[in-house]
C-alpha cells in the first residue's frame, strides 16, 4: 500500500482490506443471530453512495430472505460536514410498517443517520436498526444507539471501501487517511 493523491489532497494507507472484511464477517454474523427466524422479510437500506461496497458485501453473508432498497444524502462537501442533510434522491420504495436495517459507511457527527431513522419513522417504519461499517466514537455525540458497528476509528478524513473525496477513491479495496 503506497500513498495516492486525489485531486489536490495525499493519503496514506490506514486499514487493509482483510481488517475490513473480517469486521464485517463478525457484523453479519451477530446480524443473522438477530434475523435468523424472522417470519417478515426486512428491508436493507443502503445510504448511497458511500455505503454501496459495505452494502454489497453485507449482503453477500447475510443468510436471511430481505429486500434492497437505497436512498441517497450528503452532509459532506469536500472534506468537512456542513451540518446540514440533503436528500438529493428519496427511497426507492414503501417502507410502512417494515423493519429497516440501515447501511451507512461511516457516522461521525451522527447528524445524517439520525434525521434518516427519523425520516424512517415518520413514514411508518416498524422497526429501524443503523448499521455502520465505522463509527467515529470522539464525534458522535447523538443519544440514538447504533446497533451494529464493524469499527471505531479517530475523527480523520478518510477514503476507499465506498469513501471519497469530491466523488474519487470509493474504488479502492483498502480505506487510506489524509495525510496533512
Amino acid at each position: 500500500m503506497d500513498r495516492i493523491t486525489l485531486h489536490d489532497k495525499v493519503f496514506k494507507p490506514y486499514i487493509k482490506n482483510d481488517v475490513l472484511e473480517a469486521a464485517i464477517d463478525k457484523l453479519a454474523d451477530r446480524i443473522n443471530k438477530d434475523f435468523e427466524n424472522c417470519e417478515d422479510i426486512p428491508i436493507f437500506l443502503c445510504v448511497l453512495n458511500g455505503a454501496v461496497m459495505f452494502t454489497g458485501a453485507m449482503m453477500k453473508r447475510l443468510t436471511f430472505k430481505a429486500e434492497l432498497m437505497s436512498i441517497k444524502l450528503s452532509s459532506y462537501q469536500g472534506t468537512e460536514s456542513t451540518g446540514t442533510v440533503l436528500v438529493p434522491l428519496g427511497l426507492t420504495g414503501d417502507v410502512k410498517g417494515r423493519r429497516i436495517i440501515i447501511f451507512e459507511d461511516v457516522v461521525d457527527t451522527g447528524n445524517t443517520i439520525v434525521a434518516l431513522k427519523e425520516m424512517l419513522l415518520d413514514k411508518g417504519a416498524g422497526e429501524v436498526r443503523i448499521c455502520t461499517m465505522l463509527l467515529k466514537p470522539e464525534i458522535y455525540s447523538k443519544a440514538e444507539k447504533l446497533d451494529y458497528v464493524g469499527m471505531e476509528i479517530p475523527n480523520a478524513f478518510i477514503v476507499g471501501y465506498g469513501l471519497d473525496y469530491n466523488e474519487l477513491g470509493r474504488n479502492i479495496k483498502d480505506i487510506y487517511v489524509i495525510d496533512e
